[in-house]
């Protein structure tokens, strides 16, 4: 009889506890399991816009070889931008978009649109979340400045791009911009450092920038 006891008394223990905590627990599996379909809609939806924006590209990119092509083919042309527009507007953080970007900015340098691809490269700087894309933008837009004359603004942008990443690439600009300025000894200083980093195919113009410092001042 006490262990029938103990046994009803367990059996009512139970139900108590399930009167007072019931609704909570039921509540928290609840939460619980809408947690992990929320994932994996979440997971899933993330897939989709990768999957989504990685076509894209491959149909931006398509335009731009095409363009390449034939240059004249305003129709190309309408396609690359809206495609390019798609990505940044839809698929902004999926690194596409600033992939997107960099065609654009090539695509506007060759119709010696220089403001446009600016603005393109712009893009990508305040953007892009990959620090390496996010340099070379920014080292391109100080190219387009120095094209465009203005030397000063070139150098302002080379101070936020700090030579962390395409060094070579970096002090050549860096000379070049200085040369602009009337500043020959830093130029060369910027050129010869180049020349420690730089690849077979780059030396020979970088070369040519530091020795063309000589000749003039020899002139």
């Amino acid at each position: 009889m006490a262990e029938l006891r103990t046994e009803e008394e367990q059996v009512e223990a139970i139900k108590n506890w399930w009167k007072e905590n019931g609704r909570s627990v039921l509540l928290a599996i609840a939460v619980a399991v809408a947690g992990v379909f929320g994932w994996q809609a979440w997971e899933k939806r993330v897939e989709a816009q990768s999957t989504n924006a990685s076509i894209t590209y491959q149909e931006l990119l398509d335009a731009v070889m095409a363009l390449r092509s034939a240059p004249e083919d305003e129709a190309q042309l309408t396609t690359a931008k809206h495609l390019a527009g798609v990505l940044q507007d839809d698929y902004e953080s999926s690194g596409y978009a600033a992939l997107g970007a960099m065609l654009m900015a090539r695509v506007a340098v060759d119709s010696n649109d220089l403001d446009q691809a600016f603005a393109q490269l712009d893009w990508v700087r305040q953007n892009a979340e990959d620090a390496e894309l996010k340099q070379l933008a920014t080292l391109r837009s100080a190219r387009i400045k120095l094209a465009q004359g203005d030397a000063d603004a070139a150098d302002a942008l080379l101070k936020q791009a700090n030579g962390e990443h395409y060094q070579a690439s970096y002090q050549e600009l860096r000379g070049d911009v200085l040369v602009a300025q009337g500043q020959l000894d830093q130029a060369r200083q910027a050129y010869e450092q180049a020349l420690e980093g730089a690849t077979p195919q780059m030396r020979p113009v970088i070369e040519m920038k530091r020795d063309d410092l000589a000749q003039g001042e020899n002139s």
